[in-house]
Order: C-alpha cells, then structure tokens, then sequence
C-alpha cells in the first residue's frame, strides 16, 4: 500500500509525457487519496460483518485491477482511473491488524502489528527511488507492471496461507451513512489537498469545506439514531478511543512532513544556499535508511508495548519525532544530517504508529477491531494530507530569490520542523490524558493499559462469536445496552454494545465459565456466571427492573391522588411529570446523573412543594407531606 502513495511522486515527467499541466497530473496521488480515504472505513466495516480475508482478497484484486488499467490505459484518464482503484490496498492496513489479532497467539501480536506498521515507511521510503529507476529504465508502464505483479503475488498468498476468521458481526451495511461519510472525506480532502492550487479563499474551497461542515452536521445524529452505523459514534466517543484518534491525526501530520521536506531538500539545487542538488532517484536512495529504521526498531516498538503499555509507548514515539524534528531546525547543513534526522523521526514514527492499533484494540469490542482500526488510519490518513498542504504552503510563502529564480528559504523548512515538532509534542500531552487499564489480576508481563488487550488475544484459534439481544420484561429491545463478558477470575474477555434492535456480538475465546455483566441507561444492572460450552450462537439477556423516583404524596398522614408531580433541571429545563394514583404513590424514570427539582402541586388547593434532589444512578424514593404547605409557596 505505501508503494501504491509514493512510486508516482518523483515522476514530473508525466507531466510531459500525457501533455497535462501540473495541476492536472497531481491527480494521480489525489485521486489514490480520496478512494483511499473513502475504502477505508468501509472496506474495514465490511471486514468486521462479512469477513476479513474475504476484504482482504477484495482489495488485492482491485489494486491489482488499477495497476493493470493504469499500465494499459497510456492516457490521463484511464490512468486516474487506475491510480483511483489502487486506493483500496490502504484498506489492507486496518483489516491485516485485526486478522493478526485473531490468528497470532497474544505474546506476538504487538510485535506483528509494530512490523507492520513499519512496512509503512520501508515502501513509502523504497517507492521514491523506485519509481524513478523503474520509469529510466523500462518506461512509465513498469511502474504499473510492478504494482501488478506483486499483487498477484500477493493474491496467490492470502489464498493459500490465510484463513477466514470466524469473528464476525452480522446486520446490515449502513449505505445512507456509507455514502454520507463518502461526500464528507471527498469534501474535505479535495478542499485540504487542492487548497493550495484553487486559492483557500476560492469560491471551490470555500464551497467545499461548508459541504464538509454540513454533511458532518447530518452525519453525525444520523450515526447516533441508526441501528448499526457506519461508525460507532459511542465507542469512537469513549475517552481512550477518543484520544487515540485525536493523537494519530496529529502524529500523521508530523510523520508526513519528515519525508515531504527531506527529499524537497535534498533535490533543491546548491544555488539556493541550503540546497543539495541531488536528482529524484538519489534523494528517494537517500531516504531507505529511515525506512529501515522502521523495520529495526519493530521489535523494539512491541517489546516496549508488552512491557510498558500502549500510553507510555506511543508517548515515547512522539516524543522521540519531536526530538527530531527540533534536532534539524539547528543541523541540516550536510547529506549527512538530513539522513539521520529522517532517521530519528522515523523511528520515533514507527514506535508511535505500533501503539497506535494497541491502544484501539484494548478499548473497543473484539468484533469491531477492523473497524475502529480503519477509522484510525483514516484520521492518520487525514492528518498526512493535512501535512502536505501546509508544507507546501509555508514552502511557497517563505522563499528566497538567487539569480533570478525563487526557491523555499531555508527558514521555511525550519518553520515546517517547528511545526511538526509541535504537532508531535501536542500528541504526546493528548495520549497522557488516555486512562490506564486497571484490573486485578493482569497476565504476567501485561501492562494495565494493554491488558484487555492481551486477555482477549489468548486462544484466538478457538474463538466463537456468540450473538444476543438484550430485552426488558415486557419483551421488548433495549436500545444501546452494554454487554461485558469477563472471567470468573476477574479478566476482561469482552464487550460490546447493543444496536437499536437491542442486538449484540460477543468473542468468547472457547469453552468455559464466564460472568456476563448487562447494564443500559435507566436499568438496573443484571449479572450472571454462564457456562459456555462452543456450540452457542444465540443468547438473551432480560433487564427487568427499571430505575426510577418514586414516593408517596400525603396531606395530614393521608394519601392524596390526583397531585401532580413535576421534574425539572436544576437549570429550568422540563424533564417529566405525573399523577399520583389513588393510594398516593407516583413513579417517574430516572432521568441521568445530575441535579433537579421535584414538585408537587396539591390538586383542589393547588398549594406547592419543591425540593431539590442530587440523582445518581440507583432508583431514588421521595416523599411529600403537605401538612404545613401554603399558598406563600405559590409563585
């Protein structure tokens, strides 16, 4: 996939070669951009309905499909075309990291996940030379031909070593919230990446960053309202995921820079003063050692998150990025120092990005692993086409003119590592606020953060996908119920939330006693130690007591019917209200945690009563006895 984004970058001679101009021919990385962007998170929820190597074989074939067009096409078109459906390898990322957590046992799942992540820069890096040598030596159709060839290699592979998980969810596909969140990242992406072209005040940008904002608007409460969304707002919402994502953007936007500017300043030409003159292929060989890097540090990266924990792991990562990055605002005065701090950033990004997936894995429901990690990549993916198009707009604002010929100041590139180095440091003080994992026991050498991780990874082979729905007495579903499943020693195994039918998923790693936790908001809680034997597939859980105020209202020690009761917000806000029957007894559900007001107004006098309450989440009893009441308690 990292091949597919950077093996057309140092080839301008397309340009000529299809006789576009060069606005035209950067088509040919945005559109792998946009279908990247666009595949990913749902090729990722696909993954996770209808199987992972079956999506994975999917995307295979259609990059494979792209790179036979592009190689054949010979015009701009049908090579858009191409390069569009060779966006569909990105999606391989999210979807391998989740076939690895089902098929690899837990003590190497993040070493597997840290080597892949590092394949990341190892083709990005090989993809600048290779282009080139490939394009001198054997025309511009061997760039394709590779592509090709190697797909089909790899298709050949997963046929035959790769199985089909049976960890699956089953339902139906979101298309309206597919379609949505297609206009939504073509919006934005194209106003990011063609900003700097059109003019970011151009009626094009402007038009489509408001269809960003709009589209997000419609989006966002349709995704909460649907059964089975696209993305799962809540689990995306929860404060580990949150920060995880929010980190990864900010991590991409940095990672992407190291590579933009050392190339841009290694081909710059020695008249600028900072310039080293060298030509694409050599300034591309110059970069393989920060790819290698990546693949060194690996197993670095996954030893560190077996010990340390995804948190402290992906801060390191940041951290050693940012030192990077300030490393070369003060030496880059030689070849030399370019390439070790290209180096230093990008082992710094490689142990960022194998803690990234950790982190997500531990703190989202086995069966939702592709997803989630297709949402990360994508806002990594977000954040590297954030960094491109301010690289290149403090590139062509700060310039120094030699001989007549403009060319990016050196202050330029210092002011792009400066920001990198802050976007890196911002990360690290968003990941420190991601919560730590307790529970007692953890497995031997486990950290706390990474444990659920680690619990759910042992005896993958024998995971069965257990399906249920959560219902209330009268038969009914409760929407948005959460379902936890731990050992009866204590571990967690794992969870998952409930669709609007009341319908849930669960892995269970095999055969034996677990205890089942189901809670909903206005429900008691209900628990249960389960033996399960394999050969379930369906289950019902019953939530029967709802949580609620209750109490009597009584005048003189006699119960009084008919008054009304009231539940207000303790800033105003109408919440409920009722009648008391004819015993005196009122019952209202528990609204959420918070303050309030509860009133009673006596029926034939309609003397009041309010009294301020503090709810927590347990049913509350209150009771009114008017005697005393008068009307100076009337407003």
């Amino acid at each position: 996939m990292s091949l597919q984004q950077t093996m057309v970058v140092p080839l301008p001679a397309f340009q000529q070669l299809l006789g576009v101009t060069a606005d035209d021919v950067s088509w040919l990385v945005t559109a792998t951009l946009l279908t990247s962007a666009v595949a990913t998170p749902i090729v990722a929820k696909l993954a996770d309905m209808f199987g992972k190597r079956l999506m994975m074989l999917v995307c295979i074939m259609l990059m494979t499909a792209g790179s036979i067009v592009a190689a054949l096409g010979g015009d701009f078109a049908t090579m858009v075309a191409g390069r569009s459906l060779q966006g569909f390898s990105s999606a391989l990322i999210p979807v391998g990291i989740s076939i690895m957590r089902d098929e690899l046992p837990r003590e190497k799942v993040s070493s597997a996940i840290a080597l892949m992540s590092a394949t990341l820069g190892i083709g990005g890096a090989l993809g600048l030379p290779l282009g080139g040598i490939l394009y001198q030596q054997a025309g511009w159709a061997a760039v394709f031909w590779l592509s090709a060839a190697v797909g089909v290699a790899i298709l050949a592979a997963v046929l035959a070593v790769v199985s089909e998980s049976d960890v699956m969810t089953r339902g139906r596909f979101d298309f309206l919230g597919a379609v949505m969140l297609s206009v939504i990242l073509t919006a934005l992406l194209l106003a990011i990446s063609k900003g700097g072209t059109w003019g970011w005040g151009s009626e094009r940008t402007i038009l489509l960053f408001v269809l960003t904002v709009v589209g997000l608007a419609l989006w966002i409460p349709y995704s909460l309202r649907v059964s089975q969304p696209l993305v799962d707002l809540r689990t995306s919402a929860r404060r580990p995921v949150l920060l995880t994502n929010i980190a990864s953007v900010l991590v991409g936007f940095a990672l992407f820079a190291n590579m933009l500017l050392s190339t841009q300043q290694l081909q710059l030409p020695v008249a600028s003063g900072h310039g080293f003159g060298l030509d694409p292929v050599v300034a591309g060989l110059a970069m393989i050692p920060s790819g290698l890097a990546m693949v060194v540090f690996s197993p670095v990266s996954g030893a560190m998150i077996n010990r340390y924990g995804g948190k402290a792991t992906l801060i390191a990562g940041s951290a050693i990025m940012a030192a990077g990055y300030i490393g070369r605002v003060f030496v880059s005065d030689s070849v030399a120092a370019i390439i070790v701090g290209s180096t230093v950033v990008s082992v710094g990004s490689a142990v960022a990005y194998a803690a990234m997936p950790s982190l997500i894995m531990a703190n989202v429901p086995i069966t939702e692993t592709a997803s989630a990690n297709g949402l990360n990549a994508l806002l990594r993916a977000i954040g590297t086409s954030s960094s491109s198009a301010a690289v290149a707009a403090v590139l062509a604002g700060v310039t120094v003119t030699v001989g007549g010929v403009e060319y990016p100041a050196l202050a330029a590139f210092q002011n792009v590592f400066w920001l990198a180095a802050l976007g890196s440091l911002a990360a690290c003080a968003v990941v420190w606020f991601v919560p730590r994992f307790q529970h007692e026991p953890a497995p031997e050498g486990v950290p706390a953060d990474t444990a659920a991780l680690a619990v759910t990874q042992a005896g993958n082979s024998a995971e069965s996908v257990v399906h249920g729905k959560v219902l209330h007495s009268g038969g009914q579903p409760i929407a948005h119920a959460v379902v936890t499943v731990m050992k009866t020693s204590g571990e967690p195994v794992d969870w998952s939330r409930a669709n609007n039918d009341g319908e849930f998923s669960l892995a269970l790693p095999g055969p034996d006693e677990y205890l089942v936790v189901a809670n909903a908001d206005g429900w008691m809680p209900t628990s249960k130690v389960v033996r399960f034997t394999g050969t379930e597939r369906d289950a019902r859980i019953r939530l029967t007591q709802r949580l609620t105020v209750t109490g009597w209202v009584l005048r003189g020690g006699t119960a009084l019917p008919g008054a009304l009761i009231a539940l207000s917000s303790h800033t105003g806000e109408y919440i409920a209200s009722t009648r008391t029957n004819d015993a005196g007894s009122y019952e209202l559900r528990l609204p959420p945690v918070g303050r309030y007001v509860v009133t009673v107004v006596e029926p034939d006098t309609q003397f009041t009563q309010s009294r301020k309450l503090v709810l927590t989440a347990e049913s509350t009893v209150v009771n009114f006895d008017l005697v005393g009441a008068s009307r100076e308690t009337l407003l």
